[in-house]
């Protein structure tokens, strides 16, 4: 159903010679496409992984925030974060990322989504994280009942 599609850009050019969008939202689903450090305001690619890790972060709330209200939906935010994965070409940069991620995902409000870290090689040699996150759009809450926390199987 193309009415139940909706596509998000960054705006980078790169979307339209490959083909993609850096996020598709099809009901109550949002699929980010993987991102990078890169800094969309500088034009620049963060250095470090932790670096790099926060503006992919960044980038993805970005992309979130872009996923408005409806009819039917809250906002989306990080916190509707339910899958994420994280993509190094080297696994020993990871740990450099962790207080990171932590600070994004964890605590007693953090969406603590499910999670991987696959070792692949990326776009550029100076990448050194990608992240690739699906969330749940929450429904307007109704009859009292937090939406947030009602999470069905996401489609296949």
């Amino acid at each position: 159903m193309a009415q139940d599609r909706q596509l998000i850009s960054s705006g980078s050019a790169f979307e339209a010679q490959i083909g993609y969008s850096r996020a598709v939202v099809s009901g109550d689903w949002v699929f980010i496409s993987g991102c990078t450090g890169y800094d969309y305001a500088t034009g620049e690619l963060r250095t470090g992984a932790a670096d790099q890790a926060d503006q992919a972060l960044r980038n993805i709330a970005a992309a979130l925030a872009q996923v408005g209200p409806d009819v039917e939906h809250e906002p989306v935010t990080m916190a509707d974060v339910v899958r994420v994965r994280y993509i190094l070409p080297d696994r020993n940069l990871f740990a450099q990322t962790w207080p990171v991620l932590q600070q994004w995902f964890g605590g007693e409000r953090g969406a603590r989504p499910a999670a991987t870290m696959m070792q692949a090689g990326l776009l550029e040699e100076a990448m050194l994280i990608e992240v690739e996150v699906t969330a749940r759009r929450p429904k307007k809450i109704s009859d009292g009942l937090n939406q947030r926390a009602d999470v069905s199987d996401p489609p296949l």
